[in-house]
């Protein structure tokens, strides 16, 4: 009796992000770009954009990464600073994409799952997302790791000719706001270059003006 095999499962692999990744990420941003709601670009990156993000966000502790099922990129997400100024410098804000033909498969768990594990390994203390209001599937998997809804944004945006709503979540990371963090590196000032004997150190005696 011959047995019919069984296929093997879909493996699942999330990992950092390379360039190579870059035509397929931009294809599923692009989805969401001319058929979601919650996000708000003019007109779609072209592939420059999202590797010029892509370098920015590594290069600061950040991570980017692809969700990889059996070698095709099925989805992807990244975190960025919630804030230019230093007193923010502990929190992020994340977004996460996911191929609309691999809805409700887990990959956005996933990916959810690396992004917090590599914000928190890199001493960020609290993440932050905006949700737009009728995504219950996004809302349902950010309560499911802990995001709790910290406000209510009504008429924050406006796309295919309507008013749209989101919710702004927040979960901690790490030991959160339990702990103080680790004091920043003092920095040092350069010294000043000597003057020349007998001379003021500028031009006519006069300082000049920092611009």
């Amino acid at each position: 009796m011959n047995e019919t095999p069984i296929p093997a499962a879909p493996t699942l692999i999330v990992r950092t992000s390379t360039d190579a990744d870059v035509e397929a990420m931009l294809a599923i941003y692009s989805h969401y770009i001319h058929r979601g709601i919650g996000d708000y670009e003019p007109e779609p990156l072209d592939e420059d954009d999202i590797k010029r993000r892509r370098k920015n966000m590594l290069n600061k502790r950040l991570p980017h990464v692809a969700a990889e099922l059996d070698g095709v990129v099925v989805g992807y997400a990244y975190a960025v600073p919630f804030r230019k100024r230093p007193a923010y410098r502990y929190a992020v804000k994340h977004s996460i994409y996911v191929h609309p033909d691999h809805l409700s498969a887990g990959i956005g768990r996933q990916l959810m799952q690396f992004l917090i594990d590599a914000c928190a390994a890199a001493g960020y203390r609290q993440m932050i997302g905006y949700i737009d209001a009728a995504n219950e599937r996004s809302l349902r998997l950010h309560e499911s790791f802990g995001f709790a809804r910290a406000g209510y944004l009504p008429a924050i945006g406006y796309k295919f000719g309507r008013w749209t709503d989101s919710v702004l979540v927040i979960r901690p990371l790490g030991e959160g706001s339990s702990t103080p963090p680790a004091p920043l590196p003092k920095k040092t000032k350069a010294k000043a270059p000597a003057a020349a004997a007998g001379g003021t150190g500028t031009e006519d005696g006069v300082a000049p003006v920092a611009s």
